[in-house]
């Protein structure tokens, strides 16, 4: 549950350590039996914040609430993130032209609605996968259909017995 491991008290090693106050004005670099001291004075715990500083850095902090900001912090970092999905649409070296259609009118909507990525596979059986130029094809049917909505992000290559491409909405 927590990513990092928080030194709290007498689990910190150094002998000596950079005081932080709880205010966030730094107090100096003091032995550890001082630090604990004034960190108990106050009824606060002494947490080491950075252990790969030379002294380690320690702050004067209620542990509670500071693990309760730090999920905080994290959350918020999360929440910045953008997960992009890949979805996937698998063709034939075989595919008629109508098939083709309808497969790309949801290969649009994945774009366009759902800003997705899209992997383009031809998946090849048997003897087919010997014929890369029909796959080939393929590929370039279905981006002459998307041509006006998509472009690729990673041209066509090969993948085992399949040939893959994978392609994005089209950048204004």
């Amino acid at each position: 549950m927590q990513s990092k491991f928080w030194r709290v008290g007498r689990r910190i090693k150094a002998e000596k350590v950079r005081v932080i106050g709880e205010d966030g004005k730094q107090i100096g670099v003091l032995p550890i039996e001082e630090a604990l001291r004034l960190a108990e004075e106050k009824g606060l715990d002494l947490v080491e914040i950075v252990p790969d500083a030379d002294p380690p850095v320690c702050k004067i902090v209620d542990f509670g609430r500071f693990l309760y900001e730090q999920k905080k912090k994290e959350k918020e970092i999360k929440k910045g993130q953008k997960s992009v999905e890949i979805k996937e649409m698998r063709f034939s070296p075989k595919i008629q032209e109508h098939d083709i259609e309808i497969k790309v009118k949801k290969i649009k909507e994945w774009l366009l609605e759902e800003d997705a990525k899209v992997k383009i596979v031809v998946k090849a059986k048997g003897r087919e996968a010997l014929y890369e130029d029909v796959m080939k094809q393929v590929i370039d049917k279905v981006m002459n259909h998307l041509g006006d909505v998509a472009e690729f992000e990673k041209p066509p290559y090969k993948e085992g017995r399949n040939l893959s491409a994978i392609i994005t909405k089209k950048r204004k």
